[in-house]
């Protein structure tokens, strides 16, 4: 199985605050550009496709495939002596890559293209961590 790594304390500004109070709550958020449809990921202030400020957050079905995944054998900083873990592309279904960490997986099993779902690792009072784990 692959280790859950340490979830890092959330930096929370005006632009991410909404993802990060509904992560405590266990949802996933996407933004999308009112101006040309983009979904976005991660929050922030302007689109990347057309850079207008017209974005709002939606909630996301938390379901993806893997689009690109690494095991890591033998983590360095503050990742040594952790055991193996995986890191991976989700594409989301509304259509974003999030650079993530697979848990609840045997790396040796997992493939392009699986279908994953979001769980959420408590991150300090400013909110959790978004990851994946095979689909059930």
């Amino acid at each position: 199985m692959s280790t859950q790594l340490p979830a890092p304390e959330p930096i929370v500004n005006p632009d991410t605050e909404q993802f990060w109070a509904a992560t405590k709550e266990g949802t996933l958020l996407v933004q999308r550009c009112g101006a040309c449809g983009q979904a976005i990921w991660s929050p922030r202030a302007l689109c990347p496709a057309c850079h207008s400020d017209q974005l709002e957050m939606t909630e996301a079905t938390g379901r993806g495939t893997v689009y690109s995944f690494t095991e890591v054998s033998k983590g360095m900083g503050d990742y040594a002596g952790i055991g193996s873990y995986v890191l991976a592309y989700v594409e989301l279904d509304e259509g974003p890559r999030v650079m993530t960490n697979i848990v609840d997986a045997d790396p040796g099993a997992l493939q392009v293209g699986d279908a994953v779902e979001v769980v959420f690792s408590p991150a300090g009072e400013s909110g959790a961590l978004p990851r994946f784990r095979p689909a059930s």
